[in-house]
């Protein structure tokens, strides 16, 4: 028949055990929070520097385009065509919204100007030639 003591002994062991194995996946657990928060930290980096390229691109073709859209390169040539296009559209189309705004109804468009136009997209250049 077991003792006393060999019961608070087996307690004890038992209660040892359940505190090393709480330990343990305290351990595990910080473990795995701080490598999430370490993802979390290189997704916040990774998205401001894309941010960056993303708005450096925005300015370099901003600048290309006020200095070269009267010679562009043969590969930019479309591009710098269709910004020119765009911007003549939105003036046509900004002075036709003033008319109306001032109340000068006889320049506004006819009813079948209305009508929406299929957008035309660029053609997406390409990397390299094939062959």
């Amino acid at each position: 028949m077991a003792t006393i003591e060999d019961l608070k002994k087996k307690a004890k062991e038992a209660l040892d055990t359940i505190a090393d194995v709480s330990i343990e996946a305290y351990k595990a657990a910080e473990v795995k929070a701080r490598i999430l928060a370490r993802k979390a930290v290189l997704n916040a980096e990774i998205t401001r520097e894309r941010t960056i390229i993303r708005r450096a691109k925005i300015h370099i073709g901003n600048t290309y385009y006020k200095l070269h859209k009267d010679d562009p390169e043969e590969a930019l040539q479309q591009f710098c065509d269709d910004i020119t296009t765009s911007i003549d559209i939105i003036a046509a189309k900004q002075n036709e919204l003033e008319d109306l705004r001032n109340g000068n109804f006889a320049t506004a468009a006819d009813d079948a100007d209305f009508v929406e136009h299929e957008e035309s997209k660029p053609e997406e250049p390409e990397d390299e030639p094939k062959g």
